[in-house]
């Protein structure tokens, strides 16, 4: 019998994650039944949205068990399947990641994705093609809706997701303003990712450097941040704007945010839509999206950069450092050391 190594969730964390909260486990992988498949994982990822799932909450999604492996995008190999579509030897994109090998049941099978690594690295799968550039594209045209002349502001704009919305709205010729957390990030938004402007949210008050960025304000929001940057957005919005609400990362690690928005009058002033969204609704427009991006990404006119951490066990450091904002890109680990 194969073993294979996971990543359980130990503790639940009070505020930021610790090292203390992960334990690495060593199992028994059995052989896959009928309608089954045994996927030998070569990269995971590690999201935002993960935290919240570490707290004992209702929330879209089960909280994570204690002492059982967490759960996350995936790319690996299929090594032994029940499942006459799979064939050993696929490449797939699924769900139950942080661990070495998934064996994937029929409650799962129907979110495996096969991928086709002659069209891009296997890492693209997880990122500009995977569920982060979906997340994008359906903040940005099926949330927001944009329109020709928009100006678009995205926080969080040098991570994963963000740093793709922001790129997608520039291909289709608006104008966009991003914040991100260092000098370095800020010059990779203006450099590398044509962004027409960019702050770091760290010198100064939000709404002011929003309003520097912005002085005309904006249409559009795909919010990443919640929290100041929510706020500093409907500040800066012009009438009939519209907030694509993806995540609220600067509340994740606070035990009691319970302070809300000292605006929120400006949200029927200005008649403003606000809007969160959940990529698993819109699963549906999964085809249409990846026609568009592989075209942009083989027309070079989409960049996509990663964060790469080596090994399973380093797994929990890679995600506690992509939560700090150690990341540029997308934040991977790559299981295989290939």
């Amino acid at each position: 019998m194969i073993k294979g190594r996971e990543i359980h969730l130990a503790a639940r964390p009070v505020g930021e994650p610790r090292s203390s909260d992960f334990e690495i486990v060593e199992v028994d992988v059995p052989d896959p039944g009928p309608g089954e498949v045994l996927i030998r994982n070569t990269w995971m990822s590690v999201d935002p949205a993960m935290r919240p799932r570490m707290d004992d909450t209702p929330s879209y999604a089960p909280p994570y068990a204690l002492g059982a492996p967490m759960e996350g995008a995936a790319l690996g190999e299929v090594v032994a399947s029940g499942v006459h579509e799979l064939e050993p030897g696929s490449v797939v994109v699924h769900w139950l990641g942080w661990r070495e090998y998934a064996l994937v049941n029929s409650r799962h099978a129907r979110a495996i994705r096969r991928v086709d690594l002659q069209l891009a690295p296997p890492e693209a799968h997880l990122s500009v093609l995977g569920h982060t550039g979906f997340t994008a594209w359906l903040g940005l045209f099926e949330i927001a809706r944009l329109k020709p002349a928009d100006v678009v502001f995205v926080s969080g704009a040098a991570g994963a997701v963000g740093s793709l919305a922001g790129q997608m709205a520039k291909i289709h010729g608006l104008r966009v303003i991003g914040s991100a957390g260092s000098p370095e990030k800020v010059s990779h938004l203006l450099d590398d990712l044509g962004f027409d402007a960019a702050f770091n949210y760290r010198d100064g008050d939000v709404m002011e450097l929003l309003r520097e960025a912005a002085p005309d304000g904006i249409d559009v929001y795909f919010d990443n941040v919640g929290g100041r940057h929510l706020e500093a957005a409907i500040d800066s919005m012009r009438d009939h704007g519209r907030v694509a609400i993806c995540g609220t990362i600067s509340s994740y690690n606070v035990a009691d945010a319970t302070q809300g928005l000292r605006n929120e009058f400006q949200l029927v002033a200005k008649r403003l839509r606000l809007q969160g969204f959940l990529m698993r609704d819109h699963l549906d427009r999964m085809d249409r999206f990846l026609a568009e991006a592989t075209g942009w990404l083989r027309d070079g006119q989409l960049v996509h950069r990663t964060t790469v951490s080596e090994g399973l066990e380093n797994a929990p450091d890679a995600f506690i450092g992509m939560l700090r904002g150690r990341n540029v890109g997308k934040m991977l680990v790559r299981l295989d050391g290939s």
